[in-house]
């Protein structure tokens, strides 16, 4: 008969040390010392008979080994477990992204989820409060008394959080306050102050947050954020870091908005220094910039023109492997175009490219402005020949800025060519600013009869002129010496509510001084008295003989003062040639020094030690002239001191590029030759250049009362 045999176990067991992720074998022997031991005894059956034991009479039946251990798995290991899992922790999992790059973010806490039966009404109510006209705030006070369920908290939060206008999302505030159905906790105030920073009532958001103060409402991280974001909305920089500071002092944790928007903030006030100090601190804190942290980083660096700045933001988005959106390479580009690094817009333009992402407007119109400031023609139409391949998409901005680029590099048959393409597209018929464009294109290149045809055509369609459209094509006729056109077109400009500005008074001037017949001269006076009847005073004032000097003068003064700044020096230029024109040399001299005395000639003279110049690539060719016969007047003088000269003397005009100085380098030769000056073409274009020995020589033949030591 065979028989069962029992044998006791010991198992120790260690409650305190139930970690299933830890075997005892990897413990300490002095741990497995000091755990306390509970030993369970636990019978096992065996069918053999073991020859070393003795035989003992079964008289009960032997509970099974899972019978033996279920009073274990129900008493000691369900307490561990139900001890460590009463309080479970909430913990971010998300594999796709990082963890998150706030410490410890302090927001309100979310209620759970529940259904609402009231909210169909509720929505009701709130959708006939946002069709309310609220100009008459009493009706919308009177509606609120028609809510369909009390306004408890939860019911009073839909409503809220419901609303689209500022104005009634603040009364509603107000009235639910005003009840005083329940206390009013932080979320009711984020929610209404977000609605206040859309309207841009940072007044109104401060206000409520002083109340949140004074009544002890927590401030939490999204309160700090809006109050701080809304500030910088209404740029109000000095609340946004008076609220940003508060919130350090509160021991709150900025998050990547509130960085980013007070990043901003700092940038905007050029505080280089205060931007990549709060950088530091917060990366320090284990903040994560993301996209647009770097994309204000960026902008800022962009602004100065800090080329290292711009370097230093893309490695710091590669050493934390932060992707660079459309946005940021826009940010990027406009900042290579202000730091004058077309060739870096370019590579950095290949590297979007290569990373997938598809340039949108900005991008394309960024990248054009580079090219056309660098004056990059053959990179600039390649572009465009890959934007119409690749169909990338094109707005209004982008193909006036290519025509603007056109225009100032002088391509008139690209600049056709896209003007076409404008005409058959869809989306992007020419404007205003395209037709000025072209008329731009047309009168830098002397072609009247185009302008005059494009301006009939613009008529036709219907699109409105421009005073700059209406600029350049006076500017072209006047060239042209088509001044009965240019009256016709100033005179249906005004009459289609074009208002003349400094620079179409100004275009007027020098056409006036390229007048050869007292008729036309007095045609395009008339214009010009109809857009600045104290310029008109002025110019009959200067061409007076009687005039004296100290009147020109006080006169000058004023209307310089009365002009814009970009356009004084061009006023100063077509005054004297106006007086050169009328034979009155003497004033267009006097006219110089006046333009000198007041800043608007700032390095016409350059002086070194073995060279002095001067440079009259900003002058007219009228001014021109003058600056060169004044400065002969001045060396003759010195001549006459005796004091020491330089061994070489140069003039610069220019290569005509400069749209004040097209022509100017022949006509200033011209000039010369004319004076029999001993300046000579140098091999680079646009400089003259004359030695001591032939300059002395040629003033002691021009003014030979000259007694020099020099020769």
């Amino acid at each position: 008969m065979a028989t069962v045999l029992t044998t006791a176990i010991d198992v120790c067991f260690n409650p305190q040390n139930s970690d299933t992720k830890k075997h005892s074998l990897f413990l300490k022997p002095s741990l497995l010392r000091q755990s306390r031991t509970r030993k369970l005894n636990i019978s096992c059956s065996s069918l053999k008979q073991p020859k070393t034991l003795e035989e003992e009479p079964i008289t009960t039946k032997t509970p099974s080994l899972s019978e033996q251990l279920k009073p274990l798995s129900a008493t000691t290991l369900r307490q561990e477990q139900t001890q460590i899992l009463s309080k479970p922790k909430s913990v971010w999992v998300n594999p796709t992204r990082p963890k998150r790059s706030v410490l410890s973010l302090q927001r309100q806490k979310r209620s759970a989820y529940s259904y609402n039966p009231q909210i169909k009404d509720l929505r009701a109510f709130a959708q006939k409060l946002n069709s309310c006209n609220f100009t008459e705030k009493s009706e919308f006070l009177s509606l609120l008394d028609e809510i369909p369920h009390p306004p408890d908290r939860d019911n009073a939060l839909l409503v809220l959080n419901s609303l689209r206008e500022w104005q009634k999302t603040h009364t509603f505030f107000n009235w639910v306050k005003s009840k005083n159905l329940f206390p009013m906790e932080t979320i009711f105030y984020n929610v209404s102050m977000k609605s206040l920073r859309f309207g841009r009532q940072f007044q109104l958001i401060e206000e409520m947050a002083l109340e949140m103060v004074k009544d002890g409402v927590e401030l939490d991280n999204i309160t700090y954020s809006t109050i701080i974001t809304c500030a910088k909305r209404c740029n109000l920089y000095d609340k946004a870091i008076e609220w940003f500071e508060r919130m350090y002092k509160t021991g709150l944790m900025p998050d990547e908005v509130t960085y980013s928007a007070i990043l901003d903030v700092y940038s905007k006030l050029r505080k280089v220094e205060e931007v990549l100090s709060l950088y530091e601190r917060a990366v320090a804190t284990g903040w994560k910039p993301d996209a647009i942290a770097f994309s204000v980083l960026g902008k800022m660096f962009g602004e100065a023109g800090d080329y290292d700045g711009i370097r230093y933001v893309l490695q710091e988005m590669e050493s934390m492997d932060v992707k660079p959106n459309v946005v940021v390479y826009n940010t990027l580009l406009e900042a290579m175009g202000r730091a004058g690094k077309p060739g870096l817009a370019r590579s950095l333009f290949n590297e979007m490219l290569e990373a997938g992402l598809t340039p949108n407007e900005k991008t394309l119109t960024a990248l054009v402005k580079i090219y056309g400031k660098a004056r990059w023609a053959k990179d600039a139409l390649q572009l465009w020949e890959e934007m119409k391949a690749k169909k990338w998409p094109m707005d209004f901005i982008l193909y006036n800025t290519l025509l603007n680029m056109c225009a100032d590099i002088g391509l008139e048959e690209e600049a056709e060519r896209l003007f076409n393409d404008m005409k058959e597209s869809v989306q992007c018929k020419p404007d205003n600013f395209s037709y000025t464009a072209m008329l731009n294109i047309y009168g830098s290149g002397g072609k009247a009869e185009k302008a005059m045809k494009l301006f009939e055509e613009m008529l036709e369609a219907g699109v409105q002129v421009n005073v700059m459209g209406c600029t350049c094509l006076v500017q072209c006729l006047g060239k042209a010496k088509r001044i009965d056109d240019l009256v016709y077109v100033f005179d249906l400009s005004i009459q289609r509510g074009v208002k003349p500005d400094d620079r179409l008074c100004g275009c007027l001037l020098s056409v006036m001084a390229l007048c050869e017949s007292s008729e036309d001269a007095e045609k395009v006076m008339a214009c010009l008295e109809r857009a600045n009847r104290k310029l008109v005073t002025f110019v009959n004032l200067i061409v007076d003989e009687k005039t004296e000097f100290e009147t020109v003068k006080e006169e000058f003064k004023l209307v310089i003062n009365a002009t814009q700044v970009e356009a004084r020096r061009p006023f100063c230029n077509c005054l004297i040639d106006i007086c050169r024109g009328k034979k009155r040399h003497e004033r267009a001299h006097e006219l110089l020094y006046l333009g000198t005395l007041f800043g608007l000639y700032p390095g016409l003279h350059n002086k070194t030690i073995k060279e002095w110049s001067l440079d009259v690539r900003s002058l007219s060719v009228g001014a021109a002239e003058t600056a060169l016969e004044e400065w002969m007047r001045t060396l003759a003088n010195i001549i006459k001191r005796q004091e020491d000269l330089p061994e070489l003397f140069l003039a610069q005009t220019g290569t005509g590029t400069h749209r004040f100085s097209q022509g100017l380098a022949n006509s200033f030769a011209l000039h010369l030759q004319q004076l029999s000056a001993p300046f000579r073409q140098s091999d680079r274009a646009g400089i003259f250049v004359a030695t001591k020995e032939d300059l002395v020589s040629w003033l002691e033949s021009k003014f030979p009362p000259l007694v020099t030591s020099q020769a």
